[in-house]
């Protein structure tokens, strides 16, 4: 099997239904879900801890599903039967509210890091972040499978949280940002979220 086909030579690309210019925004997003994948593949190779076990397993299951969404995203043909199902993000949501719970209460806004680990899982929340902006840029011009966008907005949740818990288990504070004004009470924000819901 060849890995190059030369079809994209003149700045082309195929997605399901069609051809793009690789410049697309559609193409952009789905790139971007690749890269937010290759990033929580390598997030995986360091979650070797025993007390991490259930978030590797997790993240496994959202590479998957990050290759499901990529494909969601790359078909233009309009009897395309979706992979992207409702029950991914309830999944997500789960995991996210037990995590706040785990991690200690927080009042400020944190840096990203304390440990290698939730540093990484930070870049994984700030390429979903920017891959939800994408999505958001396509949808204003073309159609998308909705629960694309719903599982890559609780995603980046689900990386902050993570990150937190990460911190927590491994018994490293989370880093606060020194000039930040107390902008979480009793679990609810006073003002713009650090990850921006």
């Amino acid at each position: 099997m060849k890995l190059y086909t030369k079809t994209g030579d003149e700045g082309k690309t195929s997605v399901i239904g069609g051809r793009l210019n690789k410049s697309h925004i559609r193409v952009k997003a789905y790139g971007s879900l690749d890269e937010l994948n290759s990033f929580v593949g390598l997030t995986i190779t360091k979650l070797y801890d025993p007390s991490l076990k259930d978030i590797a397993s997790e993240m496994v299951k959202i590479q998957h599903e990050l290759f499901d969404c990529g494909g969601d995203l790359s078909a233009v043909k309009a009897d395309y039967p979706f992979k992207t199902k409702e029950e991914i993000v309830f999944f997500l949501e789960e995991r996210i509210d037990l995590y706040v719970q785990e991690a200690p209460e927080l009042e400020r806004f944190i840096l990203p890091g304390g440990s290698e680990l939730a540093a990484l899982f930070h870049i994984c929340r700030t390429i979903a972040r920017r891959a939800e902006r994408e999505i958001v840029e396509l949808k204003q011009t073309d159609t998308i499978h909705p629960e694309v966008l719903r599982y890559v907005n609780r995603l980046s949740d689900y990386f902050f949280a993570a990150a937190r818990v990460v911190n927590h288990r491994l018994k490293i504070k989370d880093v606060e940002y020194e000039r930040s004004a107390i902008v979480f009470k009793g679990g609810k924000r006073k003002g713009n979220d650090q990850d921006e819901k």
